[in-house]
C-alpha cells in the first residue's frame, strides 16, 4: 500500500562501520520512502565513502557526520532532529547491519496511518518461527529484560521491548525531551519510558528477525549490569511523577497504604524476633499475628496497585 501520497515517510539509519551491510540496506528501502538519514557516527571503515557514493545518484540521501562517536542513541537523536527539520510524518529506524528486513516497513507504519498508534515496534516474540530463528542466549535474555522493561515503563502491553525497528509520529516525536534519551545502548528502552509521560500508544508488529553474520555490540556483562539500575530509577520516576505529581488516584492510594504496611510488619516481625530469641522463649500469639497480617495486608495493596498500573499503560480511548 502506498502512503507516500499522503505522509512523508524518512528512514533514519546509524551507522558504525556497517561498509559490509549498509548499500544492500539502502537499496533494499521502499521506493514510496521519500528520505533517507544516515548518520555515520565517526566509523572507521569505508563506511562514508559507500554513503556519499550512495548520495551522489540520489539525492533523497541525507547524511549527517559526527565528529566524535556518541552511539546509537546518540545517531538517533540527530536524526530525529534531522527528520522534524525536514518536515517529515513519520520516521522510521532501522540499523544499517541488515538484520531488519525492509519488507516489514509498511506493515510496521500501518498501526500509525491507521491511527491505531503513535509508535510501533517490531515483535518477535509473537511468532513461533520467529522464537526458534533466535538464539537460545538472546532468547532468554530477551525475555527476562522485557518483563522489566514493561515494569519500568509502564508499557505492560508490549514486548521485545529492545527491538530497534521503530517507527514514530514526528508530532509524537516532537513532545519527546531529547535530553532524557541514552546516547548508548540503553537508547530504546529509554524511548520507551520517555514516550509514556506524553501518553503515547505504542502498538507490536510481529515479524521474524534475520540473524546473519554481524555480532551484536549489546553483550551479556553490559544487559546484567547496566540496564538494572536504570531500569530502576526509570521505575521510581515513573512512580513518582505518573501517581503523585501528575496524577492523584486509587492506585496511588494502594501504593502510599501498601508499602508502609508491608515494611512495618516486616521490621516490627523483625525486630521481635530478634528481641524474643535474644530472650530464648518464643514470642506470644499477638506478636506473632500483627505482623503477619501487616505484611499480608500490604502485599495486597501492592498486589492491587501492580494490577492497576497493568490496567492503566497508554490506550487509545474508544469512541462511544
Amino acid at each position: 500500500m502506498n502512503h507516500s501520497d499522503k505522509y512523508k515517510l524518512c528512514v533514519v539509519i546509524p551507522c558504525y562501520n556497517v561498509s559490509k551491510h549498509i548499500e544492500e540496506v539502502i537499496n533494499g528501502l521502499p521506493k514510496e520512502i521519500n528520505c533517507v538519514i544516515a548518520v555515520n557516527d565517526c566509523s572507521t571503515d569505508n563506511t562514508i565513502s559507500i554513503l556519499e557514493h550512495l548520495a551522489a545518484s540520489n539525492n533523497s540521501i541525507y547524511i549527517v557526520n559526527h565528529a566524535i562517536n556518541q552511539g546509537v542513541g546518540g545517531a538517533m537523536i540527530t536524526g530525529y532532529k534531522k527528520s522534524l527539520e525536514l518536515g517529515m510524518d513519520i520516521t522510521i529506524k532501522m540499523d544499517g547491519d541488515g538484520q531488519m528486513d525492509a519488507a516489514n516497513i509498511n506493515k510496521l507504519i500501518q498501526p500509525l496511518v491507521e491511527g491505531k498508534a503513535d509508535f510501533s515496534k517490531g515483535n518477535r516474540f509473537r511468532d513461533l518461527r520467529a522464537l526458534q530463528a533466535m538464539p537460545p542466549v538472546r532468547r532468554i535474555g530477551n525475555l527476562g529484560l522485557s518483563f522489566l522493561i514493561k515494569a519500568a515503563s509502564g508499557y505492560w502491553n508490549i514486548f521485545d521491548p529492545t527491538n530497534g525497528f521503530t517507527a514514530i509520529k514526528n508530532e509524537t516525536l516532537a513532545a519527546v525531551n531529547f535530553n532524557k534519551l541514552h546516547k548508548r545502548y540503553y537508547f530504546e528502552t529509554s524511548m520507551i519510558s520517555e514516550l509514556y509521560f506524553s501518553n503515547a500508544v505504542i502498538y507490536d508488529v510481529p515479524m521474524q528477525a534475520k540473524y546473519g553474520d554481524e555480532v551484536s555490540r549489546l553483550s551479556s556483562a553490559k544487559t546484567l549490569f547496566e540496564f538494572p539500575p536504570k531500569l530502576l530509577v526509570a521505575f521510581l520516576r515513573r512512580i513518582l511523577l505518573k501517581y503523585f505529581l501528575f496524577d492523584f488516584n486509587i492506585g496511588s492510594l494502594y501504593l502510599i497504604t501498601g508499602v508502609p504496611l508491608f515494611l512495618y510488619g516486616f521490621m516490627f516481625g523483625l525486630l521481635k524476633y530478634e528481641e524474643y530469641d535474644k530472650l530464648g522463649i518464643g514470642a506470644p500469639t499477638g506478636t506473632v499475628i500483627l505482623p503477619t497480617l501487616l505484611i499480608i495486608l500490604g502485599f495486597q495493596l501492592l498486589l492491587a496497585g501492580l494490577a492497576f498500573d497493568v490496567n492503566n499503560y497508554p490506550k487509545k480511548q474508544s469512541s462511544s
